[in-house]
């Protein structure tokens, strides 16, 4: 019996070590951490897979697809990168087998349409969908009052971002839309979003934001709204946040800055506005007082110019004059 039991430890402990083709392997006394990385990869990776692997991550290969049998080989995997791996699709059943998977990334596959269930994971934590083909968000990917912490749908082709899908998404605290094809957001898409600390909607085609969209996201730190279409912005868009660090509208079609907008930021609130259409006239006013007081809270300050009227093309904002801007002319009226 002994003899037979020191058998099986050893024959256990040889797969353990294992490691399987084309792919390489660390290990330690309780985990293994298992990279694929070559493009001849074509199956998923059973064979010789440790079944103690913790981090499986499978990158640049012509992998077709993976099922919930194969991930059943790996019961311990707590982190799993599908990553430009020509993906078409997904099972709904996929992740039954890893109880302990926190962090999922799918980035650039082919992914369209993904199933009904498919994230409904009790331990998933991270998810990121990054630079596939889809271009609709389904609520029913998830399941009522989700842990999911990261969302990254950056780099597809959705047109909206459904209320009812973030409804779901309680714990959200970084979500990334950016580089879609946004043309706006329902007034209450964010209000389930409380916990919610870094969105990211640069380069999308929003023209206009509501002035309450934010006002439920109070913790909100980082807020990235580049290279988007914005042609003014609601004095009151930034109300409540004074937990914003960092404030990116550069590359937009602004015009103007609304009276109060800066208000409530704090010290260390740093913003980029340049690469905008400003109209340096007595309406810049607030803007530009507040430049004059807070310049150091301004990221690229060379880069915010006038672009109208002419005489004024290409002026530093904080450079100019009260008379430049008309303002002399207004307070002797």
């Amino acid at each position: 019996m002994a003899v037979w039991m020191l058998l099986t430890l050893t024959s256990l402990a040889g797969c353990a070590h294992s490691c399987p083709d084309l792919c390489s392997c660390s290990f330690t006394p309780s985990s293994s951490e298992v990279v694929c990385s070559q493009s001849a990869l074509a199956h998923f990776p059973v064979d010789g897979l440790p079944s103690n692997t913790t981090r499986l991550s499978i990158r640049s290969t012509n992998l077709r697809g993976v099922t919930a049998s194969h991930l059943s080989a790996v019961p311990l995997l707590n982190y799993l990168q599908l990553y430009h791996t020509n993906l078409k699709g997904l099972p709904s059943d996929l992740l039954k087998n890893v109880p302990r998977l926190n962090m999922l990334d799918l980035t650039g596959n082919h992914l369209v349409h993904l199933p009904s269930n498919v994230f409904r994971h009790d331990s998933l934590r991270s998810l990121v969908l990054k630079n596939n083909l889809i271009q609709t968000a389904d609520a029913e990917w998830f399941s009522d009052d989700s842990g999911i912490t990261w969302l990254d749908l950056s780099g597809n082709r959705l047109t909206a971002v459904p209320a009812a899908l973030l409804q779901k998404l309680p714990s959200l605290e970084d979500l990334d839309v950016s580089d879609n094809n946004l043309r706006d957001l329902e007034p209450a898409a964010l209000r389930n979003l409380r916990r919610l600390e870094s969105l990211n909607l640069a380069s999308n085609n929003l023209s206009s934001l509501t002035p309450t969209i934010f006002s439920h996201n109070l913790k909100l730190s980082q807020l990235f709204l580049q290279d988007n279409q914005l042609q003014e912005l609601p004095g009151t868009l930034l109300q409540g946040l004074q937990h914003l660090q960092l404030l990116l509208l550069n590359r937009n079609q602004l015009q103007r800055c609304p009276s109060g907008l800066l208000d409530d930021t704090t010290s260390s609130f740093r913003i980029v506005l340049g690469g905008n259409p400003w109209v340096c006239d007595e309406k810049m006013e607030y803007l530009w007082k507040w430049l004059a007081v807070h310049p150091q809270n301004v990221i690229f300050l060379e880069e915010l110019t006038c672009a109208r009227p002419e005489a004024l093309e290409h002026r530093q904002v904080v450079s100019l004059t009260s008379g430049e801007l008309g303002l002399h002319t207004i307070q002797t009226q």
